[in-house]
């Protein structure tokens, strides 16, 4: 048998090792994008096999990825609280970087969404050879529109989830792809809110039917900020709108998205019973889809999970707290006149979003209100949901898993031509 001199073998073992992708998101959301993708990247033969590590929540570390720092990190929204969360930030992206230029560096590299993190270290791999990947668009087209030419030193190929933004990136010479939003596929067309009422009833033990009536679904954020700013002003609304609704069976229903916010989240219910004994609130631990289809109108943070709440055609109030400072810097940003996706997507103002002075518990009240009182807008709104829905579907876990293997594979041929 004659022997490869060392060098081929070298290369022969380069070729047939087993592929790595190191991928990074920064939050819940990130988590819930990604988690498809690792998923459809174990039905390609070229990936079947592949070593997943970095930063990822569990919906990622269930389809296999290895998670070497806490999401919770990076979890923070907005400048003042970047600014808090800053130090460990930047040290955990410095560890990162090094592992990923040394023992662990990957064939490619995805970072899903979080870009303040995400284009820093896609810059330094990207500089070093690895090509980079960037899944879901920064929002470029609603402000900061400066930040393109860092995307492209940083980024070899984007994947939108919104089909507007493959323009705005190929005239910048950056190649993108559009993938669809996978929330789009993993959400029926048709919602199905009595079989969501009694998973929601099966889970909390409660008796059938005990969620007879009107659910209000509340989605106060998955950050300890949005916990700290807006969810007490939630709680008040809640307060507000049964007393607006006397002799009316009403339901809060609040998924809690992450355990470190339940501790927060058990303080604001206890705070809130003590004052309105009468109130029905109840915390779920995740199943955020479920607390959304069992919903006839939800009070929803800005965010993906207002996404989410439209794809389940769901009347919602959007509303939003940041700090002062925040705020102001956010204003001479040049932001389009609406925060909430849906919004963004229909361009125009759908649903309500009250931010800042304007979120109080009787604005929020008010607001709830007229969807309930309006069913003939409910159902208008429905329909533009479901188109928006249309557009939005396609196989993103698999298209967005195929544009990574065909990077692995050309990455690896790069490496051994």
């Amino acid at each position: 048998m004659t022997l490869l001199p060392p060098l081929h073998a070298a290369l022969f073992d380069r070729v047939n090792r087993v592929s790595k992708l190191a991928c990074v998101a920064g939050e819940p959301s990130g988590d819930l994008l990604a988690a498809p993708v690792l998923s459809a990247l174990k039905q390609i033969p070229d990936t079947s096999n592949l070593e997943v590590y970095g930063i990822g929540g569990p919906r990622m570390q269930a389809e296999g990825l290895r998670s070497d720092w806490p999401m919770e990190t990076l979890s923070v929204r907005g400048y003042v609280e970047a600014i808090k969360q800053l130090p460990a930030i930047l040290k955990l992206r410095k560890e990162l970087i090094a592992n990923l230029l040394g023992e662990g560096r990957p064939d490619a590299y995805l970072g899903i969404d979080a870009p303040d993190f995400n284009l820093g270290v896609e810059f330094a791999l990207r500089k070093a050879g690895i090509p980079t990947l960037h899944f879901v668009s920064p929002s470029i087209w609603a402000w900061r529109a400066g930040r393109i030419s860092k995307i492209k030193q940083a980024v070899e190929r984007m994947l939108c989830i919104f089909p507007f933004e493959t323009e705005i990136y190929e005239r910048a010479g950056i190649s993108a792809t559009y993938v669809g939003h996978p929330l789009a596929s993993e959400i029926p067309l048709e919602p199905n809110p009595t079989t969501a009422r009694q998973k929601i009833e099966k889970t909390l033990s409660l008796s059938p039917n005990a969620l007879n009536g009107i659910v209000v679904s509340v989605l106060p954020g998955s950050r300890s900020s949005e916990i700290e700013l807006i969810a007490p002003v939630f709680f008040e609304t809640m307060a507000e709108l049964v007393k607006r609704m006397p002799g009316q069976s009403l339901h809060f229903v609040i998924p809690v998205a992450t355990p470190r916010l339940r501790t927060p989240l058990e303080t604001l219910l206890a705070n809130t019973l003590e004052k309105n004994p009468d109130l029905h609130i109840h915390l779920i631990d995740g199943e955020a889809d479920a607390v959304l289809e069992a919903a006839d109108v939800v009070l929803i943070a800005s965010g993906t999970a207002t996404l989410q709440a439209a794809l389940w055609k769901k009347p919602m109030v959007i509303s939003y707290k940041v700090p002062w400072l925040t705020a102001q810097i956010m204003k001479r940003q040049g932001y389009l006149p609406y925060v909430g996706l849906p919004n963004i997507l229909c361009g125009e103002f759908v649903v309500p979003e009250l931010l800042q002075d304007d979120a109080t518990p009787n604005k929020l009240a008010d607001a709830l209100l007229a969807w309930l009182n309006n069913p003939g807008k409910v159902a208008q709104l429905k329909t533009r949901f479901a188109k928006m829905h249309e557009t939005l579907r396609r196989p993103t876990g698999l298209l967005v898993a195929q544009a990574v293997a065909q990077t692995i594979t050309a990455s690896k041929h790069r490496v051994n031509a």
